[in-house]
């Protein structure tokens, strides 16, 4: 055990914790801390001012921290769950699908997000980041339709906020931990905060530690095919002078160890197997640190200013990789990379007078990526016989963002509000690349190549939001909202063939109607919509590489058209009993694909989104039973659905989709004062699901043994979990 593991472990021991699954996928919709949430009297910051839930003109849910803990969620993939519209599926650590509404669909981490990710404000510009672990959150806001004035481009389909905890003015201890099995899953984390100097200074470090063996085994090498360890610190100060000034830092780390792309062999969408064939586990480490600093300042007159700061870095290894998808040694890889992110952000949060007010801003970014791959192929040419490529490629990306927005806010009416946004997008992205190979054959002999490859990519883009609301009573509101959302294109490989070496943005305008009705013991929340997508990013194709064999390119596919309703609703029929529930009805489809077809030259098999399912559905119940003093006994049990889903295919003809399911989960908790113990069960019957799934033709176009792959969902876990807090 490493010094640090032994420090987080230590950490959490001071309150003698057990644990509970450290994975809810499927866990029901989630309890809120207190009353007063339960009630709909929950303060969020979706639209970069603090406003409650209920008085927000969005869709748009909010998850507190305690309720991340107490159903055991460690990532926003897994919190997925608990928010209608939001798709998020992952086939590896660095690896996540993420979707709202069947808009901004992103497969691959290379794509930029069509969904934005935000740490306290800061752009996370991968999915990768989805998986990550979740330490010390005190909610997650989940933004549903663009938002891109206020949260900039790449968030045409949402943005997920995530708030982490902040140094407090006493002393505060929170531990967590979790042991559920049979995948030996276990969690363990801690957080201290209080005053350095009283009113002033304050300061906040949490830590955890998490691993799993996973359910899938490698049976070429009779090992986990699917373990999952991470750890993670960060720590807070708070300078808080004055009244009118703070200044906060943060600093973070985060540790991962995986696996990528743990496909089995399957013979169809019904073949639910487990074992993994690779002559190598696809073993994946990450590293992810960064330093941000936020100046918050009320200038007086109404008027306040926040500037935001932040550097952020990843770091990726992939010692031994297999890219044949079974136990032929046809093609290996060894792939570095490196992502370094500097954004800043400036706002201007102004009250004129009780009927206007105006959020304005401006902001940059760079990121810089750098990329170096050696693949080693292994091919039987037809007529030269056995043929050797080995092949390192190597890229630089980089990207530079400015931006400017404003939205003005206007209240004609205590009743109306009319909120009025735009902002100005300007992007430049660069890539060079250099590819070597050496090809040997006992014919050709040794044929050394090299060649360079450059691509530019210039956007610039205005991003609208209109919204009109109305209050009907204290605890009714409605609203209608026209935006557009944009993403940014992107580089493939540099061993792309020159005509898809870049591929182009997407946008979609998304139109909007809802309605909030929030009392005690009552809450309900609506929304109709319709997105007209365009120059979908979605699909992606095999093309000849550079220097040899085959690589996957990513592609604007056409057009696509989303609509649909989603519901939301908390009901308390006595105090002690608390049902909530969402739903979600897409109708997502490609209407026109002359894109992809007259790149590729192929046809598409079906007008479905890939992994887009036409419904999600999540339903729980909590009963408090009262014991006396402090102590309750909780009864929670739930139901998470997802609809059928189109498989990642290359067919022409014959799509293939993956059934509907329906997970369980149950858990009785008992507490007393600061002490909460559960017992939990997830997936209580075991039902059989696909994560993520590749149809055979992509591996026959590949050259390689064909067949279909598939990544199975996590089976029954059972376990315990205990937390503290003081």
């Amino acid at each position: 055990m490493t010094k640090f593991k032994f420090a987080v472990v230590s950490t959490a021991a001071l309150a003698a914790l057990l644990a509970a699954p450290a994975y809810a996928q499927g866990e029901p919709a989630a309890a809120a801390a207190t009353d007063n949430a339960d009630d709909g009297i929950i303060v969020v910051t979706a639209r970069k001012r603090d406003e409650t839930l209920s008085d927000v003109p969005i869709a748009v849910t909010a998850i507190d921290g305690d309720t991340l803990t107490a159903r055991g969620i460690n990532s926003v993939r897994e919190a997925a769950v608990l928010s209608p519209g939001l798709n998020i599926n992952s086939d590896g650590s660095g690896r996540a699908f993420v979707a709202i509404r069947g808009v901004g669909v992103t497969l691959v981490q290379s794509v930029q997000p069509g969904v934005g990710l935000f740490i306290d404000g800061i752009y996370q510009p991968n999915t990768a980041y989805l998986n990550n672990p979740l330490l010390d959150v005190e909610r997650i806001e989940v933004l549903r339709g663009p938002q891109g004035t206020l949260y900039g481009k790449n968030t045409l389909g949402g943005a997920i906020n995530v708030i982490t905890r902040q140094p407090s003015d006493t002393l505060e201890v929170r531990a967590n931990g979790s042991y559920a099995g049979p995948d030996n899953s276990w969690m363990v984390s801690g957080a201290v905060s209080g005053p350095i100097i009283d009113d002033v200074l304050g300061f906040r470090i949490a830590a955890s530690h998490r691993q799993q063996d996973g359910f899938l085994t490698n049976t070429i090498l009779n090992k986990d095919a699917n373990r999952f360890n991470t750890d993670s610190i960060n720590a807070t100060l708070r300078l808080a002078p004055s009244d009118g000034f703070s200044l906060t830092v943060k600093g973070y780390y985060d540790w991962v160890d995986g696996v990528n792309i743990p496909y089995s062999r399957v013979s169809g969408p019904k073949d639910y197997r487990r074992d993994i064939q690779f002559n190598t586990l696809n073993s994946i480490s990450y590293k992810y640190r960064g330093i941000n600093a936020r100046a918050e300042a009320d200038l007086g007159g109404g008027s306040k200013l926040s500037v935001i700061g932040a550097y952020d870095m990843r770091n990726s290894f992939a010692p031994d990789s297999d890219g044949d998808f079974g136990p032929d040694n046809t093609v290996r890889s060894v792939g570095r990379d490196s992502l370094r992110t500097m954004t800043l952000e400036t706002r201007l949060d102004s009250e004129w007078t009780d009927q206007f007010s105006t959020l304005i801003g401006l902001f940059t970014s760079n990121e810089t990526t750098r990329v170096d791959n050696t693949d080693t192929i292994n091919l039987i040419h037809p007529l030269l016989g056995p043929v050797n490529i080995v092949r390192n490629t190597t890229a630089k990306n980089v990207a530079d963002t400015y931006a400017a927005f404003g939205t003005l806010f206007w209240k004609p009416t205590p009743d109306w509000e009319i909120a009025l946004g735009l902002r100005y997008d300007r992007e430049n992205r660069v890539s060079r690349g250099q590819v070597d190979s050496v090809t040997t054959n006992d014919i050709l002999g040794v044929v050394p190549a090299t060649s360079l490859t450059s691509a530019k990519l210039k956007s610039s883009e205005w991003q609208p939001k209109l919204t009109v609301s109305r209050k009907w009573t204290p605890d009714l509101l409605t609203y209608v909202s026209v935006a557009r959302g944009y993403r940014g294109g992107g580089f493939n490989a540099p061993t792309a063939p020159e005509a898809v070496r870049t591929y182009g943005g997407d946008s979609a305008w998304t139109y909007e109607a809802g309605a909030k009705y929030a009392t005690p013991g009552l809450t309900l929340s609506g929304a109709v919509f319709y997105n007209d997508y365009k120059n979908y990013i979605g699909l992606n194709s095999i093309a000849p590489a550079e220097g040899g064999g085959l690589v996957t390119v990513d592609l604007n596919t056409g057009d696509v058209e989303s609509y649909g309703v989603e519901l939301e609703a908390m009901v308390r029929p006595v105090s002690a009993w608390t049902i909530r529930g969402g739903f979600t009805y897409m109708h997502a489809r490609i209407t026109d694909p002359t894109a992809y077809e007259m790149t590729t030259g192929r046809t598409l098999s079906s007008d479905r989104l890939t992994f887009q399912p036409d419904w999600l559905a999540n339903i729980s119940t909590d009963y408090r039973i009262e014991m006396g003093g402090d102590d309750e006994v909780v009864l929670s049990a739930g139901l998470f659905g997802k609809g059928k889903r189109l498989a990642a295919t290359l067919n022409e003809t014959t799509p293939t989709i993956l059934d509907s399911y329906w997970l369980t989960n149950a858990s009785i908790t008992y507490r007393t004062g600061p002490v909460e113990v559960a017992l939990f069960a997830n997936n209580i019957f075991n039902t059989e699901y696909f994560e993520s799934y590749i149809e055979k033709t992509t591996l026959a176009l590949a050259g390689l043994p064909a067949s279909d792959l598939g990544i199975t969902g996590d089976r029954r876990r059972y376990g315990v979990r205990a937390s503290l807090k003081f």
